[in-house]
């Protein structure tokens, strides 16, 4: 597989393209030059008829797992980050930081903590100390490091999702690991660059080689949950997860194992990550429906037709990644996260500055009834973080 040399190539786009894009980012900076001011105190996770909720609101008795310690909290400070490197507005690197400073309440806490500390301090402190040298910041994104660190399995050579028992069952999860963390492992990845330290990137490597061996399958397309044997680290069976059912194809899990492969390969250079994406994404290209909206599950019934937007944001972002680093597919790739951010501009965004949120119908699981074709933040954010990569201006957040 050949592959370019510079990740960071910026991509050339039709002139049509070119103002497409250029029309879409203004549309989103106005929209949250406005959005910000209403929410600058706020850590949102979700837009309820508009108006964002609040998971730093210590007022309201959210239970352990969906307040302070939400695993989508770092989104909002990453969507301040983004904007800020994009236009140079002080006021997003403010607000960014106030969410920032929230959440230093979870290391007291403890207990709530989890495998997607990645998500919540990249985002937010890493990006911090990325940008402006805040040694606060580099300080909080060691420390979840350090805990991200302290959840691997040596038995089974994986970082470990969630904490005691899954809540209405009987049976533990201290044997489960999932394709989400591959966005969590970057903590790693980061940390072994920032103090020159190899323990991180050797946990980080060896979890993502579990992965790559358990998660994907023959034809491509990816488990969400895998348990393995705690003690002996065997495989023991797959989990249908936020999919349709076990076997399925849960699509924004295929959309972590393109984009997270992709990451991972990119700071280690490890061939086997390159092909696990290549494998992920061609397998999610031939699948596609031919409106391209995507479903929650490429296998779920055709009723009730249940769509995530977010999975087609973060797919659009992985195949963007894909497009830098293999030239023989990179305008396949290329294309493909061009259409997809397309799709959702033209049908599935509210660019309104009076509405809180970006895309609709956005859906966490398939089974979930709280959660279906509704807005994320951190939907919003990918959806944001690879229109700028499409300009070449992001913030290698990962």
């Amino acid at each position: 597989m050949t592959r370019s040399g510079e990740e960071n190539t910026v991509m050339h786009l039709s002139r049509e393209d070119q103002e497409w894009l250029d029309g879409t980012l203004d549309q989103i900076v106005k929209k949250m030059e406005a959005v910000r001011e209403r929410n600058a105190e706020k850590i949102p996770a979700v837009a309820v008829k508009g108006v964002y909720d609040d998971r730093a609101d210590q007022s309201i008795e959210w239970d352990m797992d969906n307040g302070i310690n939400w695993w989508t909290n770092g989104f909002w400070g990453g969507i301040m980050w983004q904007l800020y490197h994009y236009t140079g507005d002080q006021r997003y690197m403010e607000i960014a930081r106030i969410s920032e400073e929230k959440m230093d309440r979870c290391f007291s806490m403890y207990y709530g903590l989890h495998h997607d500390v990645g998500f919540m301090w990249l985002p937010t402190a890493a990006a911090d100390w990325r940008l402006t040298k805040n040694p606060e910041s580099r300080k909080r994104a060691l420390l979840a490091a350090s805990l991200l660190a302290g959840r691997f399995n040596p038995a089974g050579k994986f970082i470990r999702a969630w904490n005691d028992n899954v809540p209405g069952q009987t049976e533990s999860n201290r044997g489960w690991a999932i394709i989400d963390c591959l966005f969590n492992i970057p903590l790693l990845y980061w940390a072994s660059e920032e103090i020159d330290d190899p323990r991180f990137k050797e946990i980080a490597m060896l979890h993502a080689d579990t992965v790559a061996e358990n998660f994907i399958r023959k034809d491509g397309s990816v488990r969400h949950i895998v348990e393995f044997d705690p003690v002996t680290g065997e495989m023991v069976r797959e989990l249908g997860g936020q999919g349709y059912a076990e076997g399925t194809s849960w699509t924004r899990g295929q959309t972590w194992a393109i984009y997270g492969f992709a990451i991972s390969f990119r700071h280690t250079k490890k061939e086997s990550y390159l092909e696990a994406a290549k494998k992920a994404a061609d397998r999610f290209l031939s699948r596609i429906p031919a409106d391209w909206h995507i479903p929650v599950d490429f296998d779920q019934p055709e009723d009730p037709h249940i769509e995530d937007s977010t999975a087609a944001a973060v797919a659009a972002g992985g195949f963007l990644e894909l497009s830098r680093m293999i030239p023989d597919r990179a305008e396949a790739y290329r294309n493909a996260g061009i259409r997809l951010l397309k799709t959702l501009a033209a049908d599935r965004c509210d660019f309104s500055p009076e509405i809180d949120g970006i895309l609709s119908r956005c859906t966490g699981s398939y089974h979930g009834e709280k959660d279906r074709e509704v807005n994320f933040v951190y939907a919003d954010y990918y959806f944001i973080e690879a229109l700028l990569k499409l300009k070449g201006c992001d913030v290698k957040i990962w």
